[in-house]
């Protein structure tokens, strides 16, 4: 079993500029705090998830598991800057949006619920007055912020900050020598802290180690979080996968900034795992395409493809996949599980702020007609396969 703090690396010829990075973020954090730069409260309820680590801390999936707890109660928005987009300024997006104009978390969000709004702005500010002005028909109940802690100039309601287990706050640096956009003591304007990516076997010992080491206050809560991952999807059939992983050949196609846990989930399959990696948000080039279809053509029977979902959506719009490719690439959607036995009262710390602090008072009264059993529902729970 990995430790935490087993993926952290620190360049120590660094920490001088680490050091000036410092400087630079602590200046600007203190203009907020002396309110020189100002961060604005809104009368909707803002929920903003976000970490203080450059790299993947599961913000996406957490941010999906409020959706599915909210949207059967409430209509819910889900603002994000769009990273990475090919386009600029406030877009609300639709069915047809297409993933460049939205970038591929927002995209990955809007088809996985249509139903929800999702829209982009880097000023975050500026796209909470479009999706809660008089007229604009969309009647928003509670907005999620996605990627939002440094974004200061708004100020949520409930501010999650994810901490990564493999990557944990206390064993870290600055950038450039670490992975912190921010020191430490940033995590202290975190309502809620989440330490994602734990194993499952995670021992009670570890985890009072952990709560001791995160040096949280009285009015912080700390909570949890594993991942379970439902049945892989064909990304370009729809069919979902029949059969045993166990003993495929597998290439695990990524372009995430850790796949180092889907890569350790994924060994305890009886497998030849042949990765495939690439950056974060990587569009698949041409060249990148040619190395797909020609790897995978040169590994042996059985054999599938396992990408993630950000993956699947830049995939559908990578040019010249083979068709042996196609057929054989399928999604593995992942899905947060909050440990501890925790997921209710989690559930009802976000349930609570909403109801308390929305302007819709039919909304307001909408809380008893939910029973305390149904609570820790998340939505349709879909058939799941562990490894």
């Amino acid at each position: 079993m990995r430790v935490e703090g087993d993926f952290i690396t620190i360049n120590k010829n660094l920490l001088p500029l680490s050091w000036f990075y410092g400087l630079g973020v602590g200046l600007r954090n203190l203009l907020f705090e002396m309110g020189v730069l100002k961060s604005r409260s809104f009368n909707t309820p803002v929920i903003s998830v976000g970490n203080i680590t450059v790299g993947g801390t599961g913000k996406t999936p957490h941010v999906e598991y409020l959706i599915r707890l909210l949207k059967e109660k409430m209509n819910v928005a889900v603002l994000s800057r769009g990273y990475k987009r090919k386009s600029s300024g406030y877009i609300l997006s639709d069915k047809d949006t297409p993933m460049r104009m939205i970038g591929d978390e927002p995209y990955q969000i809007k088809q996985k619920f249509p139903d929800i709004t999702v829209a982009v702005d880097k000023k975050r500010t500026r796209g909470i007055e479009k999706l809660t002005e008089d007229g604009n028909g969309l009647d928003i109940d509670v907005i999620l912020l996605d990627d939002a802690f440094q974004h200061r100039y708004v100020k949520p309601g409930i501010n999650i900050l994810l901490v990564d287990y493999h990557r944990l706050l206390i064993y870290d640096r600055l950038l450039p020598a670490g992975r912190l956009r921010e020191p430490i003591r940033a995590k202290d304007r975190a309502d809620i802290v989440i330490v994602t990516k734990c194993p499952k076997d995670l021992k009670p010992m570890e985890f009072r180690v952990i709560t001791k080491a995160m040096k949280l206050y009285p009015y912080q809560q700390l909570f949890f979080s594993s991942h379970d991952y439902d049945s892989p999807k064909g990304v370009f059939t729809g069919k979902v996968f029949d059969g045993n992983l166990s003993g495929k050949n597998i290439m695990l196609l990524t372009g995430i900034a850790s796949p180092e846990q889907l890569m350790h989930d994924l060994q305890e399959l009886e497998s030849q795992i042949t990765p495939l990696t690439f950056g974060d948000h990587h569009n698949f080039s041409k060249k990148d395409v040619a190395n797909i279809n020609k790897t995978f053509a040169s590994m042996a029977e059985p054999k599938v493809i396992l990408t993630t979902e950000k993956d699947a959506t830049r995939l559908t719009v990578a040019e010249g996949l083979s068709d042996e490719v196609k057929n054989s690439l399928y999604v593995l959607p992942m899905r947060i599980v909050i440990m501890q036995n925790q997921e209710e009262e989690f559930n009802n710390k976000i349930l609570g702020y909403v109801y308390k602090n929305s302007r819709n008072s039919i909304l307001a009264k909408r809380k008893d007609d939910h029973k305390p059993q149904n609570s820790n529902s998340t939505g349709n729970r879909t058939r799941t396969i562990s490894f």
